[in-house]
């Protein structure tokens, strides 16, 4: 299964963006779904996972802001970011614990 990341941009503190994630097959092909980020010089960092049952959990730092989902029917998975602060700056990618997605540039500037 191939992953295609999309929907970053260029956004201002407090905006908003959904990001999505595409998958070539199932999107549940290995039963979780996850999006991590990487901002520069920085590791990369677990944002938030999603099961095939919908069970979901975040990082902290994105906690009420975040939202993940998915549509099985689409294959595709999606991050809902509000509230966006500077500090969400990073590349995101999606992970099935298998493949990475070609990451998004999400840059959050006023």
């Amino acid at each position: 299964v191939q992953l295609q990341a999309s929907g970053g941009g260029l956004v201002q503190p407090g905006g908003s963006l959904r990001l999505s994630c595409a998958a070539s097959g199932s999107i549940f092909d290995r039963n979780v779904m996850m999006w991590h980020r990487q901002a520069p010089g920085k590791q990369r960092e677990l944002v938030a996972v999603i099961t095939s049952s919908g069970t979901t959990n975040y990082a902290d730092s994105v906690k009420g802001r975040f939202t993940i989902s998915s549509d099985k029917a689409k294959n595709t998975v999606y991050l809902q970011m509000n509230g966006l602060k500077p500090e969400d700056t990073a590349v995101y990618f999606c992970y099935n614990t298998v493949s990475w997605g070609r990451g998004t540039q999400v840059t959050v500037s006023s």
